[in-house]
């Protein structure tokens, strides 16, 4: 499967289950941790939790196995690693204090992306 049908399918998943303005922000030329990084906002830490529980269970449905969840103890955030794209799932508060969205923004020279 192409990494933009992962990044697709993912922005699908947290729309059917009520995820709160979606970004999806392209690391192809930034970093290689992944292609592409994805930040969601839930509304509960309840909300946050099924989020990522769901996008795990859905993305196993289309063949992605090696899926994890990371933050399973916070009430405030999760990541789900997909390989290919890093999904946060961030309560509201907390997304505008990482501002993980600005963070990433910024051009960063190919020679100088971060591992």
């Amino acid at each position: 499967m192409k990494v933009s049908d992962i990044k697709k399918n993912i922005e699908i998943i947290l729309d059917n289950n009520k995820a709160q303005n979606i970004t999806s922000i392209n690391l192809k030329n930034k970093s290689y941790i992944a292609d592409y990084m994805i930040i969601a906002s839930g509304n509960s830490s309840r909300h946050l939790q099924a989020l990522s529980e769901i996008l795990v269970a859905e993305l196993k449905k289309i063949g992605l196995e090696n899926c994890r969840i990371e933050g399973k103890d916070s009430k405030d955030w999760k990541l789900v690693d997909t390989q290919d794209v890093i999904v946060h799932i961030f309560h509201p508060e907390k997304r505008e204090f990482y501002d993980l969205e600005k963070m990433w923004s910024e051009e960063i020279p190919k020679e100088k992306a971060m591992i």
